[in-house]
C-alpha cells in the first residue's frame, strides 16, 4: 500500500515538473502537493545501486525537492529577490530621505546630522518613514526581477557560451546576465521611484503614493512616471553588474582563501554569514559606481522639464560624484549586505544551494 502511494504521489511530481505551465495556480497546486511530503534528509542519500546522489541537480526542498532551473526554482528566487530587496530599502527610508534632500537642496540639507535636525524640527519623526510606501511597493518589484531574471539568464548565457568557455569567462556570465536583468528590473521600479522622490524633496506634494501617483500622472501623464526611465538604467545597470559580479568574485574568494574548508563542508550558518560580508563589500563599490547616476535621478524627478545637461550644469561634475556619497556608502553597503543574506536565507528556505563560491552554471553541452 506505501509502495501504491509513493508510486502515485511521484506521477504527480513528475506531472508538475514537466509541464509547461508555470501560471500561479498551478505553482501553488505544486507547492500544496510538496507541502505534504516528508523533508528528506540533507545529506547526500545513496541510491539504490549504493552510489551517491550527491552530484544530482535535484537539491533538497524543506519538504520536497526543487529541480535546478526549473519553473519552482526561478518562482523561488523571484520571492527570495522581492523578499530580500523591498523590505531592506524601505528600513532604511530616513536615510535616503536626507540623502535625497542634500542632492536637492544642499544648501538646507548640509549635512547628515543637520538634514536630520531640520527633518525633525519641520515634519516631526513620523516624516523620516515619508514615501515608504512607494519604496517598499517599488524595490520588492525591482527585486523580483533582479534575481528572479539574474538566475535566468546566468544559466542562458552559460549554456550559449558552452561549459569550457562559460568556465573560462564567468565574470563575464555574472555582467552580462545582471545587466540583462536589470534592464527589466528598472522598468519595475520606475514609476514607484518617481513617486517617491517627489513625495521626499517637495514639500506639500503628497502625503505618499495614494495621493502622490494620481497626482503626477495628471500633471504630467502617465509617461511622467518613466521620465527618469534612462538615468535610472544609468545608475541601476552599473550598479547590480557591480553588484552580482563583485559578490560571486568576493565570495569566491573568500572561500578559497579565507575559510579553511570547502563551501559544501561548511554550516549554513557560515554561509549565510560570508554572504553578508561578501554583499556588503559588493555594496561600496556599487556605491560608488552608481552614484553619479543616482544625482541625476534625484534631480530629474524633482524638477519639472529638466534635463541631464541641466543637472550636470546646476550640480557641477564635482558634485554630481560627490554629494551625498557618503551617507548613500553606508546605506548601500548595509542594504546590498542585508539583500544578499536574505536572499541565500530565502533559499536555504527553499533547500536550495547559497549563491557563489562555485562556477557557474553547468551549461548544456
Amino acid at each position: 500500500m506505501e509502495l501504491s502511494d509513493h508510486h502515485h504521489q511521484k506521477q504527480q511530481q513528475q506531472h508538475y515538473y514537466s509541464s509547461s505551465s508555470s501560471s500561479p495556480k498551478r505553482l501553488f497546486d505544486l507547492y500544496a502537493l510538496i507541502s505534504s511530503q516528508p523533508r528528506p534528509s540533507s545529506s547526500s542519500a545513496p541510491s539504490s545501486n549504493g552510489v551517491s546522489n550527491s552530484k544530482s541537480l535535484v537539491i533538497p526542498a524543506p519538504k520536497e525537492k526543487i529541480e535546478m532551473y526549473s519553473p519552482a526554482f526561478y518562482a523561488a528566487c523571484t520571492v527570495g529577490g522581492s523578499v530580500s530587496t523591498g523590505p531592506t530599502h524601505m528600513a532604511v527610508t530616513p536615510i535616503d530621505l536626507v540623502k535625497c534632500n542634500m542632492q536637492i537642496d544642499p544648501a538646507k540639507y548640509k549635512s547628515i546630522t543637520s538634514g536630520y535636525g531640520v527633518l525633525l524640527k519641520e515634519q516631526g519623526a513620523k516624516g523620516l518613514f515619508k514615501g515608504w510606501v512607494p519604496t517598499l511597493l517599488g524595490y520588492s518589484a525591482q527585486g523580483a526581477c533582479k534575481y528572479g531574471f539574474y538566475e535566468f539568464f546566468k544559466k542562458y548565457y552559460s549554456d550559449i557560451a558552452g561549459p569550457e568557455y562559460a568556465a573560462k569567462y564567468k565574470t563575464l556570465i555574472y555582467l552580462a546576465g545582471s545587466a540583462s536583468a536589470e534592464v527589466i528590473a528598472a522598468v519595475a521600479l520606475c514609476p514607484m521611484e518617481a513617486v517617491k522622490v517627489r513625495v521626499q524633496t517637495q514639500p506639500g506634494f503628497a502625503r505618499g503614493l495614494a495621493d502622490g501617483l494620481p497626482k503626477l500622472v495628471k500633471s504630467e501623464g502617465a509617461l511622467g512616471l518613466y521620465k527618469g526611465i534612462v538615468p535610472l538604467w544609468g545608475r541601476q545597470i552599473p550598479y547590480t553588474m557591480m553588484k552580482f559580479a563583485s559578490f560571486e568574485t568576493i565570495v569566491e574568494m573568500m572561500y578559497k582563501h579565507a575559510i579553511p574548508k570547502p563551501k559544501e563542508q561548511c554550516s549554513k550558518s557560515l554561509q549565510l554569514g560570508v554572504s553578508f560580508a561578501g554583499g556588503y563589500v559588493a555594496g561600496i563599490f556599487c556605491a560608488l559606481v552608481s552614484h553619479p547616476a543616482d544625482n541625476l535621478v534625484s534631480f530629474l524627478n524633482n524638477s519639472k522639464g529638466a534635463s541631464v545637461g541641466d543637472a550636470v550644469k546646476k550640480l557641477g561634475m564635482w558634485g554630481l560624484f560627490t554629494r551625498g556619497l557618503p551617507l548613500r556608502i553606508v546605506m548601500i553597503g548595509t542594504l546590498t549586505g542585508a539583500q544578499w543574506g536574505l536572499y541565500d536565507a530565502s533559499k536555504v528556505f527553499f533547500g536550495l544551494p547559497t549563491t557563489g563560491g562555485a562556477n557557474v552554471p553547468p551549461a548544456k553541452a
